[in-house]
């Protein structure tokens, strides 16, 4: 007998069919091989059943009532929540723990299931060739990806063409060769469909299919030491690799960033009156926007020169126009605000609606920057205004109504305006630049996407932890890290990101920039998912916003330089256009990141005060 791999802290969830709870029994996954042949095998901990706590599960449902008999945590995280963690109580019995355990020959693997429990812990489910799912088995100290790597060495696990959180297994040897070929489907579409292809684009068909044959031949015959990693899972000579769990990406492509050049902050916007030509018209809009993303503005102009930046009015208004523009939308306003104010108590109480909508403005209305003296104290006519344009939106956005956090983007607006009406129509054009809640999960994959371009091995550590998803980065991205900087600051930050320069989604730069200002503190502590979030919430009020600022800028340089950088990053960055071809692509961005760069170095060596040229 041979011990191949072994990791301790491995949970087998039992299958609670027929109680409304779920038993997880500590032990050992291990990889054993025995006369050439290696088998996966799990084994409870000697004592588990004396000593060792059983996290209990139920379901959410589960006060009573009819009994569910295909209940299984392991499937269905979501529906499972976490009920107690009980130490010396109800311990199994060990002669019961040790029926769970198993030995399964790697060349009976049929696949392997990858998933996450709900708020934590990486799990996978095995299944033999006979169709039979062995137990959950839940990671609780990482060590999937090890595994993996270990098993790779007897087998191909090859993700499934159907479900992307499937696994495949097919044997190193002569025999994975029929198998193989119908794993491929070299022509998996319908016959009739196959046959429109073949006739319209034949070549395309044809090599199409070859093309599986070759992937699946590489896959084959790749010796097992060098398919994963460059060293072998067990080689203690090497350093050790942290133990992440970045949803089993077997093979991963890092990409060489190069240097990361400086960036500079220049001066606030400080004269607007030289913008303007005789009839008013902002002369020219981009340069504006420049000192605004250098600099931001001085308080006095941030009245009129965000109205700008929110759309209020357009760049090439008049001073006339500006006039009627806001005589048309006070008119407008109002009539949406008497929508609301003339609903009487008797018809609200048969609005379900509008009676939540209100019951959420209020709440939120009583706790916003209450420590700002524009929205301190009781019967604080800031309140009021804070609440008459958020009940109005409602009317304004049916679809959307109110929602969590809208408070905390309204009120630096009504601070600044300090007029109702004005303040109401910037909400509604910052309201077009933030994503909804529906969309944060978006934003965090695109927020994964650059980090894991940025700081491969810190994103890596945040798997390990059970933070991969940087689900703790929600309330920066929802309410553009309001409650991360001081009032002050959040009025510099967000004209920065209203100007929509340097780029798309810069907001996710900076968050980046903010990760891996961590990075040390994260990375150099025995940190879990727990502190994690915790260290991340105590940054408020820590961050030096220049600071950060010029970081962003910098990450954003680094990125447009590289000649290689990934597509998806390119696409969060908004610098391909889909309709272009990816060389001219490459070529624009590297002349752009040229220049940028030269005039970024330059300001270094002049001033404070000059302005690049962002596209």
């Amino acid at each position: 007998r041979e011990l191949i791999f072994e990791k301790e802290g491995v949970y087998l969830h039992t299958n609670a069919k027929r109680t409304n709870q779920d038993t997880s029994i500590p032990g050992f996954i291990r990889i054993v091989e025995r006369a050439g042949i290696a088998a996966l095998e799990w084994s409870p901990l000697p004592d588990e059943g004396r000593t060792a706590p059983a996290v209990l599960y139920t379901k959410k449902d589960g006060e009573g009532g009819e009994e569910e008999t295909h209940f299984d945590p392991g499937y269905e995280p979501d529906w499972a929540v976490i009920n107690t963690v009980v130490k010396d109580c109800q311990p199994v019995p060990i002669q019961e723990a040790g029926q769970w355990a198993f030995s399964l020959p790697l060349s009976e693997l049929y696949s392997l299931r990858r998933a996450r429990f709900s708020l934590g812990r990486n799990f996978i489910v095995l299944t033999s060739r006979g169709g039979h799912p062995l137990p959950p088995l839940h990671f609780h100290r990482g060590g999937t990806r090890e595994l993996l790597r270990a098993m790779h060495r007897y087998i191909v696990l090859d993700q499934s063409p159907v479900d992307g959180r499937l696994f495949l297994a097919y044997p190193r040897d002569s025999d994975a060769l029929p198998q193989g070929f119908d794993k491929l489907q070299l022509f998996d579409d319908g016959g009739s469909d196959l046959v429109s292809r073949f006739i319209q684009d034949p070549y395309a068909t044809t090599f199409g299919g070859f093309s599986k044959v070759t992937n699946f031949f590489r896959a084959a015959i790749r010796p097992p030491e060098s398919s994963i990693h460059p060293r072998s899972a067990q080689d203690p000579s090497l350093p050790s690799q942290p133990d992440d769990e970045p949803g089993f990406e077997l093979i991963t492509c890092g990409v060489e960033l190069g240097p990361r050049p400086e960036a500079t902050r220049g001066q606030p916007l400080d004269k607007w009156e030289d913008f303007l030509d005789p009839e008013g018209r902002v002369k020219n809009p981009e340069k504006v926007k420049e000192l605004v993303f250098r600099g931001g503005i001085t308080p006095s102009l941030r009245k009129e020169v965000w109205k700008f930046l929110l759309g209020f009015y357009p760049w090439t208004s008049t001073t006339r126009e500006r006039e009627d523009i806001l005589r048309v939308k006070t008119d407008e306003y109002f009539r949406m605000k008497v929508q609301w104010k003339s609903v009487s108590e008797e018809q609200e109480m048969r609005n379900s609606l509008l009676r939540g909508y209100r019951s959420l403005i209020e709440r939120d209305v009583n706790r916003t920057d209450r420590h700002n003296t524009f929205f301190s104290g009781n019967d604080n006519p800031g309140l009021t205004l804070l609440h008459d344009v958020l009940m109005t939106y409602c009317m304004y956005n049916f679809d959307l109504g109110y929602v969590q956090g809208m408070s905390d983007l309204l009120a630096p607006i009504l601070f600044v305006t300090q007029n109702e009406v004005e303040s109401f129509w910037c909400l509604t054009g910052f309201m077009d630049l933030v994503e909804s809640q529906e969309a944060m999960k978006q934003q965090l994959l695109q927020l994964r996407i650059l980090l894991k371009a940025l700081d491969p091995e810190l994103c890596d550590f945040l798997d390990s932890q059970d933070s991969g998803s940087l689900c703790f980065c929600f309330r920066w991205l929802l309410i553009w890290f309001k409650r991360e900087f001081s009032f002050e600051d959040i009025l510099t930050l967000w004209e920065v990101l209203w100007t929509c320069l340097p780029c798309e989604n810069f907001h996710l730069v900076i968050a980046c920039s903010i990760l891996q200002s961590q990075r040390g503190e994260l990375i150099g502590s025995n940190h879990d998912f727990n502190t994690i979030l915790k260290h991340i919430n105590e940054l408020t009020m820590k961050l030096d916003l220049q600071n950060i600022l010029r970081d962003s800028e910098a990450i954003y340089l680094q990125l447009v330089q590289c000649k290689e950088l990934p597509v998806q990053v390119k696409q969060v960055l908004g610098l391909c256009d889909s309709s272009s071809s990816e060389e001219n692509s490459s070529e624009s961005q590297s002349d752009e990141a040229q220049h940028l760069l030269c005039q970024s170095q330059a300001g270094a060596a002049s001033s404070s005060s000059y302005v690049p040229t962002y596209p």
